[in-house]
This record gives C-alpha cells, structure tokens and sequence, in this order.
C-alpha cells in the first residue's frame, strides 16, 4: 500500500478517535492525493512518519480518506468485511428475536460508506463511497453466505455525487418483490424498498415507536411526515381510537392505511394527502385537535450552511404541533438532523409551548436505536433525537 502522509499536527482528531481525513489535512508534497486511484487502501502517517492505520482514499472527494483500521497492515478487503459484517450480524442476532434490523451502519460499524438493513433474506444496501463501491461484489457473496435471497442496492443518496459515483437503484441478486413485509415491535409492516425512501424502512425509530404507543390508549392521533404510518400502527395496535395520516406521498399513505388495517382494524383511519407544514396550519385553523401529535420531520438541516432555515422550519412545525395537541395530550418530537443538537431541539419546544401560554412536562428523551450504534468520536453519527411531551393550558 501506499503511504498517505498528514500535514504536521492534522492527526489530532485521528489520534482522537476520528475516522474522516479531509484533503487540506493531506501532506500532498509527500503523497499527492493524484497518484491515488478512488478508492484505493493506504497506510496513514502522520508527519513523522509514524503509522496510525489504514484507509481508503478518493482524491475527488472533500473527504479525502477514510480510517478502516487501526492497525497499519489491515485494508479494506473481502476477508475485512465479512469479519466486520459478521461481527455486526451476531449483535444484532442478539438484540432482537427477528432479523430485521439495520445490519450495519457505516462508521458506527467500522465500515465507512456503507449501510445495509436486512428484511429477513433479503438486504437493502446502499453504499456512499468509492472505497466501498469497490466491493460491491464481495458483499453479494457475503451477504449470500448470511443467507440472502435477495440484495437491492439503493444508491441513489445523493451523498454519492460527491464520490463521483452514479446515482442508481439496482438489484444485486434474486428477485425483489415491489413489496416487502417488516416485522417490529409485534407488528407487521408493508414497504417498498425500491420505490420507499432512503433503504425503505427506518428501523432507528424502533425504541421511541414502542415508546410513543405506551401513550395512546383512548386518544385520537396525528401521525405527521408518517411515509408508511409505524409512528400511527403502533399507536392503533396499543388501543388509539382513531389515527389520521399526514404524508407528502400518496403511495406511502395507501401503505400506512393498510398497515394500520392489518395491525389494528378496529382503529378509525383517516389519511390526507399534502404538504405537511401547510396541511398543519388548515388542521389548526379547523379547530382540530388530537390526544396525541407524532411530529417526524425529514432533516430539515442538511448542511451547516441551512442552520438557520432549517431551525426556522422546526420552530414552525413544532409550533403547529403544541396548538393540535388537546388539553393534557402528548406530543412526539423527531429530528433527524445531526446538524441540530438535542438541547436546542428541547429549548425550542419549551419557548414554542411558553408563547402560546401552554404547560409542558418532559416524559421521554430518545435516540437512534442500538443497530444504528454511535462512534464515540463522531458526532456526526449521532443524528436521532426525540422527545415526548404532555401538553396542558
């Protein structure tokens, strides 16, 4: 392997704990990021020359190379991933008693650029970088090794374009039904994988969708940004009298109303179709309110740059959120944004409740699940925040 060397004192955060090298921290006197093929391994030094381990490196990206290994004699190969994803396989086995989890979530496995969730035999993978992208036939035959029947490959994150990798959805192997069934939390879910968003099911939720059921016998619910109704299901199969769905896409609300048919078919059902902020507004300029809100937002704060848009359109959700809520009802707040930090997420909805004159109690703080497991040292990988409210005049 080559040698990638570091400007003097750019191997701090490595040191640290971090997996990211970004291009202005290369030394490319020593080692020109252009004598690199994408996705190529290297052994990372720092300006002394001493060795911290290795990567996969892409010249074309602002992220320059990636951390696979601490060990300087350990590249990203066949043998490297299938102990890794093995590794990442038995966890799983042990959390949950069906296969159906997030079976690896990138740098939170040790395995940058790659993410899969796993629906029984058959695997949902998307992969973000060139380093990766060059395995992609050894994780078929890993994944055929796990027991797969099927593998889509949903690389159409726009992530990918940085990485100059094309946008595409394809199947790896088998064939993938245009629907699958998810089984979580006791209940059973229809998705699509190639037609759903991101990898088709978002299983980080799965612990706060437990959480926000404990709340719903009796009361009437809002499941807001719903796509395929898991916040609003488990609240009709724990006892909610009725559950209206909110979602942009009329392809996800039929999912979600069926869901909630096949789980809870003794619970109202209402769907409406349209943009979430603005069919907010007309609910509350009706009159409505519900026993409960379920408020689970795409990342409104994609960049640094949007912060302060995107805290404008949490702020105005949120606000709409505390006026749907009836006299001692709950709110669940989700954010998805890594760029927004839990505390002002929680500072938000508290001065969003004082302005309207509104009570608030804090009942439940929540994160991404145990499958999508946090690096320490990357902030970036710890993303999911939820809080759960009673709301009262």
């Amino acid at each position: 392997m080559q040698q990638l060397f570091l400007k003097k004192h750019e191997e701090r955060r490595l040191r640290a704990g971090h997996l990211w090298i970004f291009s202005n921290e290369v030394d490319v006197k020593r080692s020109p990021l252009t004598s690199f093929a994408p996705g190529e391994n290297a052994i990372v030094c720092d300006a002394g020359g001493r060795k911290l381990g290795t990567a996969y490196v892409n010249p074309a990206s602002l992220i320059a190379a990636r951390l696979i290994s601490r060990h300087p004699d350990e590249a990203l190969n066949a043998d490297l991933l299938r102990k890794r994803l093995l590794w990442a396989m038995e966890f799983r086995d042990h959390l949950f008693n069906v296969p159906f989890y997030r079976l690896c979530h990138g740098e939170g496995d040790w395995l940058p650029g790659l993410v899969i969730d796993r629906y029984g035999d058959v695997f949902s993978v998307q992969i973000t970088t060139a380093g990766m992208e060059q395995h992609k036939e050894e994780l078929l035959e890993i994944l055929t090794g796990f027991g797969a029947k099927g593998v889509l490959f949903r690389n159409d994150v726009s992530v990918r374009s940085m990485e100059n990798l094309p946008l595409e959805v394809e199947e790896g192997m088998g064939n993938i039904p245009e629907e699958i069934e998810v089984q979580e939390n006791g209940a059973t879910f229809l998705v699509s994988l190639k037609n759903g968003q991101k990898t088709g099911w978002f299983y980080d939720q799965r612990a706060n969708r437990a959480e926000a059921a404990r709340y719903a016998a009796g009361r009437s619910v809002l499941d807001a940004f719903c796509y395929v109704g898991a916040f609003g299901v488990m609240a009709g199969k724990h006892g909610a009298t009725d559950v209206m769905f909110l979602d942009a896409s009329k392809q996800a609300l039929d999912l979600a109303a069926r869901n909630l048919a096949s789980n809870a078919a003794q619970t109202g059902t209402d769907i409406l179709a349209g943009d979430a902020l603005e069919t907010l507004a007309a609910l509350r300029d009706e009159g409505r309110r519900f026993g409960m809100v379920c408020l689970d937002p795409p990342a409104f704060i994609k960049r640094k740059k949007d912060a302060e848009q995107g805290l404008a359109a949490y702020r105005r959700v949120n606000d709409l959120g505390l006026q749907l809520v009836e006299d001692g009802g709950i709110l669940f707040s989700c954010s998805c944004s890594h760029h927004l930090e839990a505390d002002t997420l929680r500072r938000l909805l508290a001065q969003c409740a004082a302005r309207r004159g509104l009570h608030t109690q804090l009942l439940y703080q929540g994160f991404q699940g145990p499958d999508h497991p946090v690096h320490p040292a990357m902030p970036e990988t710890a993303y999911l925040k939820v809080f759960g409210l009673r709301v009262w005049k």
